[in-house]
């Protein structure tokens, strides 16, 4: 079973230092990077593909060099076997479409010099765009059958189908059963939680962590980055020329404003840790 396992690189919210140029366009370099919090249920199915089945799982993400370190984050907890970065100036600012452009040239490169893949993972939407469009968008360009919302999966590899439930959102909540032949795109759902009944499916699992270790360790050398030279990329079709999309606007986000104000306190300066005890007396008091 060949798996690839989608992952991106979105500015780290939480720290409150987005950087934006004069244009609008979001500064990556300034920006603290995290890997995008839905690609986390991708990561689970695709670790839980490979206990289950058995194969190879690659990390596949599309971004500047620093985006290696996010792909080092899904080799430590899906267990990726390596990881392709697809990383080239000319991919700046590219929207949905040029990405899944650029994607699709990743997995075709890999296809030919790899191996076919059977699965591609993709989380439902990033932090920073909210879209949900890429994962579409790939699986259109790849002519591949594609189950969204997706919150349970098991595969029968004889037969070459997924079978999965996914989420559909209506007027309330319901639950239905599809099926699709391999290759194809899954886009997990947030409510997606792994699954391991066996006791050869713990065992499996604990046995890859600690595999994968020193493999994490060592991701460097298990990692392969491609240029837009290297995916054969006409360069009307990517980055910023070849997106589609116009932003009319964009608003930084502040950095939010302390809410308390913290003293410093020497442990061993005896009159302020006793001042520290006296103002914490009453609270110790209501709890009794």
């Amino acid at each position: 079973m060949r798996s690839i396992v989608l992952t991106k690189g979105v500015p780290d919210f939480s720290e409150g230092a987005v950087s934006f140029d004069e244009e609008g366009h979001l500064e990556r370099g300034k920006t603290p990077t995290v890997m995008n919090p839905n690609d986390a249920f991708a990561v689970e199915a695709a670790l839980q593909t490979k206990v289950r089945h058995g194969g190879h799982v690659s990390g596949m993400s599309m971004g500047p060099p620093g985006y290696a370190d996010v792909l080092q984050g899904a080799m430590e907890s899906v267990y990726t076997d390596d990881s392709y970065l697809l990383s080239d100036r000319e991919l700046a600012a590219s929207d949905t479409w040029a990405t899944a452009i650029t994607l699709s040239a990743g997995l075709e490169k890999y296809q030919e010099e790899v191996e076919e893949i059977d699965i591609l993972f993709a989380g439902f939407k990033s932090a920073d765009g909210e879209t949900g469009q890429t994962g579409p968008q790939t699986a259109w360009a790849m002519d591949w059958p594609i189950v969204t919302h997706v919150i349970a999966l098991d595969i029968d590899p004889d037969e070459r189908r997924l079978r999965a439930k996914r989420l559909v959102e209506g007027d309330v909540d319901e639950i239905e059963t599809v099926e699709a032949p391999l290759p194809c795109v899954v886009v997990t759902d947030p409510e997606f939680e792994p699954t391991y009944r066996k006791a050869s499916h713990r065992l499996t699992h604990k046995r890859l962590r600690a595999e994968t270790e020193q493999r994490a360790q060592e991701h460097e050398d298990h990692l392969t980055t491609w240029s837009q030279q290297d995916l054969n990329l006409d360069p009307d079709y990517i980055g910023l020329d070849g997106s589609p999309t116009i932003v009319s606007s964009v608003d930084p986000i502040p950095k939010a404003p302390s809410e308390r104000e913290a003293t410093m306190i020497d442990p061993d300066d005896s009159g302020g840790m006793a001042e520290v005890l006296e103002a914490m007396q009453p609270y110790a008091e209501a709890g009794e």
